[in-house]
Order: C-alpha cells, then structure tokens, then sequence
C-alpha cells in the first residue's frame, strides 16, 4: 500500500505543480476579480503567470514604520504580507500575517495564505492547523478546503484526505474557480491512479 502511494505520488508531480502554482496566485486578495470570472485552472495559471509582484523597498520601509508605531494596525500588517506573498517570499510573510490574524481573526483570506505560506516554508503541519480553523469558522470556504487537499495530498502524502477535500469543494460550487480546480486535480489523480495499477507488478 506504501508503495502504491509513493508510485502514484511519483506520477502526479506535474499535476503538484500545476495546481499548487494556481492556488497561491488565485488566493492573492488583488485577484477577487480572477477568483468571480469563467476561466478555467489552466487559464488562470498562464495569466497569472507574468503578474509576479517585484518588492518594493520604499513601501516596505513606509509600512514597516507604519506597522511599528501602531500595535493595533491591521492594515499596514495585510498590506505587508500581501508583497511578501505576491513576491513568493513566503518566509517574509508569515510573520505579518500571523500579527494581522492576531488582530483581526475573522480574516479568513489572510488565514488561507498565511496556510499557504506556511506549506511553502515547509511548515506542513501549521498549515493544516490553519486551514482546520479556517473551515471550522466558515466550512463552506473553497478557498481553505482547496488548499488543505493540495497540502494533505502533496505534504502529508493522505491522497484520501486530499479527495475527500476536494469533493468537499465541488459539493459546495463546482463551477467556480476552486470547484473547477478541485474537479480537475480529481480527475487527474484518478488518471494517475489507474495508471498506476496498471503498471503495478
């Protein structure tokens, strides 16, 4: 059974790619927009392939200090975390999510990429904490179910925990952006899967 996994988790590493790529780019808060339109996961990912956000060194100095001064600010907190976010460098995120979190926990978007940026830095285990919370509070969130079957399947190795999370997405709206994403990782596994018995000894 072990090893039927490791097989089937060997085959489906494009399919990691292509679906991790779409869940952080589609989880930014400038890409509501994105999230609301007809696109497909494919199409989503090629358009947001070019829209990589470079740091800016002077806003992060003017929010820093803005941050700095005011414990009790959210926004210069989100704002910070977004550019880490948006520039991937989600090492650089974590900490001011965590603090806008603090603040303001009903912030479920800010939970989900501080979920994401935590699976990046290779904190697999936080990142399912957060995603947990985050469906606790709201279970019909897409967004966090997405992305706890992405880092069950691709962190924790659970290819039933991910199905189950990703059926959970379609179940709430299979044609939104998340729905459309969950139905194709399904579909892709189960291709996957039945070539890997195929091949089995």
């Amino acid at each position: 059974m072990i090893w039927r996994n490791v097989f089937v988790l060997g085959l489906a590493v494009s399919v990691a790619l292509a679906v991790m790529f779409w869940i952080v780019w589609t989880e930014r808060p400038t890409l509501e927009s994105v999230i609301d339109s007809d696109n497909t996961p494919a199409q989503l990912q090629e358009e947001n392939s070019s829209s990589l956000i470079e740091i800016d060194e002077s806003r992060i100095a003017v929010l820093q200090e803005t941050a700095e001064s005011n414990s009790e600010d959210v926004v210069s907190r989100l704002s910070l975390a977004d550019l880490y976010f948006g520039a991937q460098q989600f090492e650089d995120a974590i900490p001011w999510y965590e603090e806008a979190v603090l603040l303001d926990a009903g912030n479920l978007d800010a939970k989900t990429n501080l979920g994401v940026s935590y699976y990046y830095a290779d904190q697999v285990e936080r990142a399912i904490e957060v995603f947990e919370e985050t469906i606790k509070l709201e279970p019909t969130n897409q967004r966090a179910l997405l992305s706890l079957g992405i880092v069950k399947a691709f962190g924790l190795q659970d290819l039933d925990g991910a199905m189950t999370a990703w059926k959970r997405v379609i179940e709430i709206e299979p044609n939104s952006a998340e729905g459309l994403a969950a139905r194709d990782s399904l579909e892709r596994f189960s291709a996957v899967h039945d070539s890997a018995e195929e091949n089995l000894p």
